[in-house]
């Protein structure tokens, strides 16, 4: 199932992108390009591109939360390492060392700490 809506998903990206290229430029974007830039310049009404575009908009935000959920149910609450057979080690962590800062009086230079 999740591969049948991802396949779908990329057809969609692949579908908005051609459809969004297809448009005029209408300007206004960048203050650049032209067309009546007036006080009364009203929202041009919409085209048969920008129906599709918000068509083909609204399927990809659906199909991106659909993969989400999908993905989100076969989540196991198991390590990646634990699905690949890693064994992991029982023993902690080893903890850094206690780095000392040197003082900062005096005139003598500041040092890197020493490694015991």
């Amino acid at each position: 199932m999740q591969n049948v809506v991802l396949i779908i998903h990329l057809l969609l990206a692949l579908a908005l992108i051609a459809v969004v290229l297809l448009q005029r430029s209408e300007g206004g974007g960048l203050g650049i390009g032209g067309g009546a830039m007036g006080p009364q310049a009203g929202r041009p009404p919409l085209t048969g591109l920008a129906k599709l575009t918000w068509g083909f908009a609204i399927a990809f935000i659906c199909t991106s939360l659909a993969l989400t959920v999908i993905s989100a149910q076969q989540s196991a609450d198991t390590s990646v390492l634990d699905r690949i057979g890693v064994q992991r080690d029982s023993a902690p962590a080893p903890s850094l060392p206690d780095l000392q800062l040197p003082s900062a009086g005096g005139d003598s230079p500041l040092l890197p700490p020493r490694q015991d």
